[in-house]
Order: C-alpha cells, then structure tokens, then sequence
C-alpha cells in the first residue's frame, strides 16, 4: 500500500510540470499587457517609461523559457511570488481566500452524501413505483435548475421569511469567519450557498447511485445471498450497496474536487470571497502568478482527490490490491 501511494505521488509531477507549463503558455496568449492595466487602473495616463520599468520589475522581459524555469523553481521552493496585480503575496491571498470554497465544499459534499445514497438506494429498491418516480423527479429538477437561479430564489425566499418574522431585513455577513470564532455567523454566510449547491450536487450522485444499485442487484452473488436465506437488510447493507458505492465514490471526488475552484458563480450571487471570484479576477487582470498558482493548486486537490478515492475502492472492494 505505501509503495502504491509513493508511486502515485510520484507520477504526480509530470501531471503537475504538464498543468504548469499549459497554463503559463496560455497566459501568455491572451491579449493585453497586466502592466498597462495595472497603471491604467482608474483611467490614468500611462507612459511608456513606466510600462518599461513594471516590464522589467516583474521580468516581464526575460525570455520565455528563462521565466517557466524560474517559475517552476519557485514552486519547489514552496515560494509561489508576489501577485502582479496586488502586490501581496501569491500564498497569502490563497490562503485567507480557500477556507471560504474549502468550507463549502464539503458541506455541500456532506449534503450530498446524506441526500443522494438513501434516496438513490431507495429508488432502486423500489423501482418503478411512485416513490422511485418522485425521486427520479427531484433529481432531475436538480441537474436542469442552474445554481445562480436557486441561489437568487434562495436568498430572496430567506430574505422574506426573515423579515416576515422579524420585521427587519437582514444580510448575510460580508466577512468570513472561522466556524470555531463564531459558528452562528459562519453558518450565516456559508450555510445557504452550501445547500444550493449540495443540492445540485446530489441529483446527479443520486442518479448514478440508482443506477449502480440496479445494476448490483441484478447480479448473480445477490441472488445466491437471497437463496442463503440471508435477511434482506443485510444484502443490501453488506453486499449490495458497497459495490454499488464504487462509481459513486469516484463520482464525489471529481465533484469535490471541482469545486474548489468552480464555485464562481455562487461566489458572485452570495458575495463570496473564494477561490472561484480570485481566479475569476486574476484573469481579467492578467495576473500570471497569481493564475498560475491557483491553477497548481486545483490540479494538486486533483490528484491528491483521485489518489483517496482510489484508497477507498480497497475498502469497498476488498478484492482490490495495490502493489
């Protein structure tokens, strides 16, 4: 097993100099120069001399290959630069923006999971019947909703309860705080975006946790257990849903792991300060260091996610070896 997660660790890095060097050749594509946006900023006249001089400060200059080598020299260092748009430092502004999106994916993943796995199984077990069809309708709802529009619903309908009751309006909170501060304004603020998007989330989890279950329990070791005289519960529990959780587990960490970086646009309906809106605007500002890092970053969440799923298949299956 240790030899398995080295080697997986290993092959990792050409993964990574690949992403690296993909994203810094498109950065470099797109049109426009981060220095006269940066002294342009508020409509400003910009010279040429200045231009120059920020060209030269961010070496902006050097040859193409000369600034890919310091590139990934730098991140064997752990050192991912200082941000050509703020100035602060790459890590630093990582930093107090990922508790936010790391919060909310995994409540969303947690929401999900509570969701999708009973509903999905109970679906299957009850195939074709009115209780199979409601659920097939919830999660279809939830693949066909966009988040942006339930997110929007969802403040508005908060909104009016609250003022309903309390005849005040209210505001979720601007600034994060950790849950172990305050955990009432924490859940304030990230509570509704977690729940828009856990719920669309475990419409498709629940869709592909049915099929798998239908799947399964048509085989023959199922029906072997039934002749057994084995208790029904137990079928379902031990034999059943456990090698039915394979495809549904690679399926929660690709979505776990989008969503360290997709949640852009419920970043911007709930105000969010994430990792998505800083991708978002390190983009428009062409920002090169700070787009490559946070590229880096989602590519390793990734791997390190496949490479935990791929763990957990050896529990699920015990047939599974790693060597």
């Amino acid at each position: 097993m240790y030899r398995y997660i080295v080697k997986r660790l290993l092959l990792a890095v050409p993964t990574l100099v690949g992403a690296a060097a993909l994203v810094f050749i498109l950065m470099r594509l797109i049109p426009g120069d981060v220095c006269v946006i940066r002294l342009g900023s508020g409509g400003a006249h910009v010279s040429q001399a200045s231009v120059d001089a920020c060209r030269a400060q961010l070496g902006l200059n050097d040859p193409m290959i000369v600034q890919f080598l310091d590139f990934l020299g730098s991140y064997l260092t752990f050192d991912f630069g200082t941000s050509m748009w703020s100035g602060r430092p790459v890590a630093h502004e990582i930093a107090t923006r990922l508790p936010v999106s790391l919060q909310i994916a995994v409540m969303a993943t947690v929401i999900a999971i509570l969701i999708a796995i009973p509903l999905g199984t109970v679906s299957a077990l009850r195939e074709n019947t009115w209780l199979d069809h409601v659920v097939r309708m919830v999660a279809i709802a939830g693949i066909a909703t966009p988040s942006f529009w339930l997110g929007i619903m969802s403040l508005v309908l908060v909104l009016d309860i609250t003022y309903l009751a309390t005849g005040k309006p209210w505001m979720p909170p601007i600034d994060y705080v950790p849950f172990w501060q305050d955990p009432i304004r924490n859940l304030s603020m990230v509570l509704l975006p977690a729940i828009t998007v856990g719920y669309r989330y475990s419409a498709v989890t629940m869709r592909m946790t049915r099929s798998a279950m239908l799947e399964v329990m048509r085989e023959d070791y199922i029906r072997t257990a039934r002749s057994k005289g084995l208790l029904e519960q137990i079928i379902i529990n031990r034999h059943a849903l456990k090698n039915a959780l394979l495809p549904v587990v690679t399926l929660i960490g690709i979505e776990f792991a989008f969503l360290i970086g997709g949640l852009v646009v419920t970043e911007q309906v709930f105000n969010l300060n994430g990792i998505g809106r800083l991708f978002v605007l390190s983009v428009q500002n062409q920002d090169n260091v700070m787009t490559q890092a946070l590229v880096m970053l989602v590519v390793a969440i990734f791997v390190l996610t496949n490479l935990v799923v791929d763990l957990a298949y050896a529990w699920l299956d015990p047939r599974i070896r790693f060597s």
